[in-house]
């Protein structure tokens, strides 16, 4: 009986304590997912190839989405921008067609950049396309296009800003002209008003990708973002929504998918992803040229054959890959952009069921191979024509075949304790598979069943 009360007693501690507790220490330790939320990850996992867009009034800079921070441009200067912001070519279902024709499977676009322009209506400021000469809702068309057209609906949302007053001042944005009068809490509900905007007004959203953490990763005194509180927020809205959070560090309970910016999962070559890989729904993020906002003499674009090699490294980790196009100011895609995508999805049409809803392998040859796979097969991917031969790949037994997946040709292979061999691949660079080789500006992938 001592016991139970003892027992009672600190429970009932506990219980009164509770209000006193910080609530991201509550919340956080307390997330569960949804049963939607759940599902909304498999099939995240599932589409593995997605499309960023950064795209705001920074475009008409045609300097990147930084510029205003890189330049030291006064905010107030800089917002003058929005009344020459005329995007008349800008057209939401022909981007989802490219996007499609890409064979990408959902859109991760912008709706709030570091620059604290809204590309919607909002009601929390006048700082958004509603007071451009434009005026209309982009993310409204957005989303529109791509419920329509059975296209995931993600939405980046920045917990920085280098405009508004009320927000902290971190390691960036210092010469935007800002008096530096922090409100914290404005500003949290000012976020947490926008986010139940975007939750409640444009349908199904699939996730909200943040990103800014970092600005205040330098602080003597480690800056409480209140992630539980707003995670819950968003979670509450739309139980089905992804959290992704682009901090660089390993993800915080909430988060539903983890994010890795311009590296494969398990490297570093950037320098913004030695975090630790979790177990969550992995994506990597990545630009075709520099940077990730227009930026008009950065033409430097990785040709496709490089940008096919991405996607088959990060799926053969695991991942997605989020590929950026970064829209001119006029709302068109610019055509080496549409380029590169075009040849991604006719390589795609050929040798998707090699990275749709695969996992990834731990056997890899250097950059030169890697593998995926699903429940019926094992695909070898060939990222270079000088591969001669595949030894050593370890099998649970001895498979029935080993074809070229586009044609079909069988290959000839040994199966010798436990490990697949596969040798004179050289021949596969000349013929018929040089043809398809050529035609894709891609590598070619080996069916193993």
């Amino acid at each position: 009986m001592k016991n139970i009360s003892f027992h009672f007693l600190r429970l009932l501690a506990l219980f009164l304590l509770l209000p006193l507790l910080p609530v991201r220490t509550v919340a956080q330790e307390t997330y569960v997912p949804s049963p939607e939320n759940l599902e909304a990850r498999k099939l995240f996992a599932e589409r593995r190839f997605g499309i960023f867009i950064h795209w705001g009034i920074y475009s008409l800079f045609a300097q990147g989405e930084w510029f205003m921070t890189n330049a030291n441009i006064n905010c107030r200067e800089y917002a003058k921008a929005a009344q020459a912001f005329y995007p008349h070519r800008f057209n939401a279902e022909q981007w989802i067609a490219a996007f499609r024709d890409a064979g990408a499977k959902y859109v991760c676009f912008t709706s709030r950049h570091h620059d604290g322009f809204s590309m919607w209506k909002t009601d929390c400021s006048d700082y958004h396309i509603g007071n451009t000469p434009y005026g209309k809702d982009i993310i409204a068309r957005l989303a529109d296009a791509c419920h329509e057209n059975d296209m995931g609906f993600h939405l980046y949302y920045s917990h920085l800003d280098w405009t508004r007053e009320d927000y902290p001042i971190g390691r960036t944005g210092r010469g935007t002209g800002r008096k530096g009068q922090a409100d914290w809490n404005s500003y949290f509900r000012f976020m947490n008003n926008q986010l139940t905007e975007l939750l409640t007004r444009y349908g199904k959203v699939d996730a909200i990708w943040f990103d800014g953490m970092w600005d205040h990763d330098r602080d003597s005194v480690p800056f409480d973002w209140q992630l539980a509180q707003q995670y819950s927020l968003i979670h509450r809205l739309q139980p089905a929504c992804l959290i992704g959070n682009n901090h660089h560090l390993t993800p915080f309970p909430g988060e539903d998918i983890q994010l890795f910016e311009r590296d494969v999962p398990g490297e570093n070559k950037a320098g913004l992803s030695g975090q630790e890989i979790s177990r969550l729904p992995l994506e990597t993020c990545q630009t075709m040229n520099g940077m990730w906002g227009y930026k008009v003499s950065d033409t430097n674009y990785k040709s496709s054959a490089q940008l096919i090699r991405l996607l088959a490294r990060t799926a053969a980790k695991g991942a997605n890959l989020l590929l950026n196009v970064g829209p001119q100011p006029d709302g068109s895609l610019p055509e080496t952009a549409l380029s590169r995508l075009k040849e991604m999805g006719e390589w795609l049409r050929a040798n998707g069921e090699a990275i749709y809803a695969t996992e990834g392998c731990d056997w890899v040859a250097g950059d030169t191979v890697v593998c995926t796979k699903n429940a019926d097969a094992l695909f070898i991917h060939l990222l270079s024509e000088n591969v001669d031969a595949v030894t050593g790949i370890p099998l649970a037994k001895r498979p029935k075949s080993v074809t070229v997946l586009t044609s079909g040709e069988k290959l000839p292979f040994t199966f010798k304790n436990g490990t697949l061999n596969i040798t004179n691949l050289r021949n596969l660079h000349r013929g018929e598979n040089a043809a398809s080789r050529a035609a894709s500006c891609a590598d070619l992938v080996l069916k193993v069943r």
